[in-house]
């Protein structure tokens, strides 16, 4: 058994949840847990993202507030005696300019470690806490997660996810935005939101319904807001096993919620004030999504942010670490990323099977962690992304596609690394008179220059984007790294592109790099080019 904590710090407020966790029974799609035993439950409803949506920059006393907050959630934690806990801060911290005081005051004053995460990484755990909670194998599910700054939207096939968006569109946003004051909602603040919403939501919710295929087995939302209007706009009596929001009757809540003042929405409902201002535009935003889904009823599971992060902690700590699984996932995501950039996606495969392998063979020299091979992985994958936006200098605009691209599995400081690798896949080698390197910490500026090195070799090997190359192995002798490779065309221009780029790499590992001798038998792997 292990007790876990999880801290969500939202837009509208923070919270914590305790929970005792039994080790996981094994499955056919991965192990599963029982439900998680409630330790405690605190909820304390500071809104951090109250000012950062409009001025970019979080209140001193809200920071106050938090900090308060996370004293007694520190405090709580350590009196039950929790084994591993993780705090993550999502929209209002990923936008503020000051967020980095809030992390470190959260450190000094509360001892809580706060992570900022992104709207991807917000996604994912969401994603983890929906399939934990719901069978969806086999199912086309959309999963929405409408928080305080942002809306998650996320495309689930077969358990896998493929699509998902951040929108910057939330509740506590859009109160900033359009609602302050707490009155009835007028005709013309009623269409701003309708404006604003379609204008933020449009592209995405027609990727939604692309990625989705024309077939949706399932709309599942989460939130707080969700789990009250599951209450206010419930399911009808045909489906007495499942709890959600039935589409039709949400549609009249709106008017209704529209119509009524904060006080009076909350004598009438009895709800909490920091729901009752945050309930309308959280009804409207679900509302645009599902109507152009053609959905008439909402599964409201009754899991978040928190849930996900305490089944990710759990995973981690009862299951050994698959880092396979971890690199398929990886690598779903990057396809995904570099076709939206129309990518030479066969010579994205080769090069990134190529550099992997070089990275398993060279494993005694380059000291490299199993983690860095998934990284090295995704960089082989889109080290041509950049080719959408010009093949002069492509690689410098690799670097930024990926540097600014939400790629699901990957957290900010891996993303940098990736970015760097391709961005260093060919032309100048790192160094720190360039902005983007220098800002690496020592051990990722080690490590991109390593991953660096491998990848140029591995893009040699496809020089002209033709697969002459099938299969590539490396092994050491004396003074030399020899490549052993496969392949049914001339390699005279493979060989010469690998002299000009294993510089890197003999500068890393002190070793000269050359290709084997072809085999000439009857039956050697390699023969001369036909004549054009």
């Amino acid at each position: 058994m292990a007790r876990l904590g999880a801290i969500d710090i939202g837009s509208n407020a923070i919270r914590l949840r305790i929970v005792d966790v039994d080790e996981p029974e094994p499955g056919p799609r991965g192990v599963r847990f029982r439900p998680f035993r409630e330790v405690c439950a605190e909820r304390v409803p500071v809104r951090l993202g109250h000012d950062v949506f409009t001025r970019g920059r979080i209140e001193p006393t809200m920071i106050a507030q938090a900090c308060d907050a996370l004293s007694r959630f520190r405090a709580t934690m350590d009196a039950v005696k929790v084994e591993r806990y993780r705090a993550v801060a999502t929209s209002a911290s990923r936008e503020a300019k000051n967020a980095d005081v809030f992390v470190e005051r959260a450190e000094r004053e509360a001892g809580v470690h706060v992570e900022v995460i992104e709207g991807v990484e917000e996604a994912r755990l969401v994603q983890i806490a929906v399939r934990e909670r719901l069978n969806l194998e086999g199912k086309t599910a959309v999963l929405i997660d409408i928080g305080g700054g942002s809306t998650e939207l996320t495309v689930m096939k077969d358990l896998e996810a493929v699509f998902s968006r951040s929108l910057p569109v939330g509740t506590v946003r859009l109160i900033e935005a359009f609602l302050d004051g707490g009155g009835r909602i007028d005709d013309v603040r009623r269409m701003l939101l309708d404006e604003y919403i379609e204008r933020v939501a449009s592209d995405a919710v027609r990727g939604l319904s692309i990625a989705a295929e024309g077939k949706i087995d399932a709309v599942i939302a989460t939130g707080g807001n969700i789990e009250t209007l599951a209450d206010l706009a419930p399911l009808p009596q045909a489906f007495p096993e499942s709890r959600g929001i039935h589409v039709p009757h949400m549609s009249r809540l709106s008017e209704e919620l529209c119509g009524l003042a904060v006080e009076e929405r909350i004598q009438r409902w009895s709800l909490r004030p920091d729901r009752a201002d945050t309930i309308v535009p959280a009804t409207k935003i679900l509302q645009y999504i599902v109507e152009r889904l053609g959905a008439e009823t909402i599964l409201a599971p009754g899991v978040g942010l928190k849930e996900g992060v305490l089944v990710d902690l759990a995973t981690l700590h009862f299951v050994p670490r698959d880092f396979s699984a971890e690199a398929a996932s990886v690598r779903d995501a990057c396809v995904r990323l570099g076709r939206r950039y129309h990518f030479d996606e066969a010579h994205g495969r080769i090069v990134a099977d190529f550099a992997v392998q070089l990275f398993d063979d060279l494993a005694r020299l380059h000291g490299l962690e199993p983690r860095d091979r998934v990284l090295l992985l995704a960089a082989g994958l889109l080290h041509d992304v950049g080719d959408f936006v010009r093949y002069e200098g492509h690689h410098k605009h690799s670097f930024y596609i990926i540097l600014h691209s939400d790629i699901m599995g990957l957290s900010p400081a891996e993303r940098e690394i990736v970015a760097n690798v391709a961005r260093y896949h060919r032309k100048s080698p790192p160094a720190l008179d360039h902005e983007n390197f220098r800002a690496l910490s020592r051990e990722s500026r080690a490590k991109v220059k390593m991953m660096a090195g491998l990848l140029r070799l591995a893009d040699a090997l496809d020089r002209e984007h033709r697969q002459v190359v099938a299969k590539v192995s490396a092994r050491v002798e004396p003074g030399v790294i020899v490549l052993d490779v496969e392949g049914t065309h001339s390699r005279a221009l493979e060989e010469w592109t690998v002299r000009a780029k294993s510089g890197m790499l003999r500068e890393a590992l002190g070793l000269d790099v050359r290709m084997a001798e072809p085999v000439t038998s009857s039956s050697r792997l390699w023969s001369p080019m036909p004549p054009r």
